[in-house]
């Protein structure tokens, strides 16, 4: 999927600001911003359900808007929650879907199936379902046609923690098997643990874009200070402009009763910071160097808007 400067204008309001990202074969791609930041306006477009104010989308070479049906025979889509017939059992949901395909019949549903894990549930009727489970069958259903890249919008939204570990494994295991999957969260932990790459979304903008692992190390690392007196450290952190400085409420490594810094630096620059703030009469309890994280990355490049 090959996604170029895609806008999207509702009124005098620019809801979409010229985003633009690949999706390579058989890679999980992450749509990764806070509730409201566009991913499902963005999936919308994607998909055709609504229309580009400019920009162009091409699924495996086609585009979406002048070759639609040629585009969207190669992709599957969830949007939002899988809608299915509650009083219909499982099976009788895809062949419900499957009759609006070419080529697929009881084989092919029962491959889709056997893929998601359903065989012992399909033929209970999806209203005694879990939330999980009727995850599984959207996902078989979008499965049915053969696609080669399959959206899933918020996947892992609403299930418990055992459900969420079970989504992102059968979301790995589909990709194992030459799938590509493009997959939107608001959940930090799921993307950097799920994904190859991520495109961060923030206010309609795609602030960033690469592999997880690459960008996290580009992030910096993050050390933990811990002074006397706080403000006076400040100021001489402030002195560099390469040293970025968290507010204790954005993070979670310093508790609210603690005289605590949180910054993003070069390692290699904390000894002789340490050296200056104790030659300044700053007392210096502990200094705790950590590994940057995907919520790192995405407080510094939306330079701190909040996700969820």
């Amino acid at each position: 999927m090959s996604v170029k400067n895609v806008k999207k204008r509702i009124g005098n309001k620019e809801i979409i600001k010229g985003i633009s990202f690949d999706v390579y074969g058989g890679e999980i791609f992450g749509f990764l911003g806070p509730n409201g930041s566009g991913k499902t306006t963005t999936i919308r477009m994607l998909v055709g359900l609504i229309k580009p104010s400019s920009g162009s989308v091409e699924m495996c070479g086609y585009n979406v808007e002048t070759h639609h049906n040629e585009a969207l025979a190669h992709v599957g889509c969830i949007v939002e929650n899988p809608e299915m017939y509650p009083y219909l059992t499982g099976w009788e949901n895809l062949e419900h879907f499957a009759r609006m395909l070419d080529d697929v019949g009881d084989d092919r549903i029962h491959e889709v199936v056997n893929t998601v894990g359903m065989d012992a549930r399909i033929h209970d009727k999806v209203k005694t379902y879990s939330l999980g489970m009727r995850q599984r069958l959207g996902i078989a259903q979008a499965l049915l046609g053969r696609p080669k890249l399959l959206i899933l919008d918020e996947p892992t939204n609403g299930l418990d923690p055992q459900g969420i570990k079970e989504m992102r494994h059968f979301i790995r295991k589909l990709a194992e098997g030459g799938l590509s999957l493009f997959v939107s969260s608001h959940l930090l932990s799921e993307i950097q643990q799920m994904c190859d790459r991520v495109a961060i979304i923030s206010h309609g903008e795609v602030m960033q874009v690469g592999k997880v692992d690459e960008l996290i190390a580009d992030a910096g690392s993050r050390v933990i200070w811990k002074v006397s007196p706080l403000d006076q450290a400040i100021s001489i952190f402030k002195q560099d402009t390469t040293i970025q400085l968290f507010e204790t409420s954005e993070s979670e490594d310093v508790s609210s009763d603690q005289q605590g810094i949180v910054t993003s630096m070069n390692p290699e620059k904390v000894a002789d910071l340490n050296v200056r703030l104790i030659q300044a009469g700053v007392q210096v309890f502990a200094i705790e160097t950590r590994n940057p994280t995907l919520e790192d990355l995405f407080l510094s490049v939306t330079e701190g808007r909040t996700i969820e």
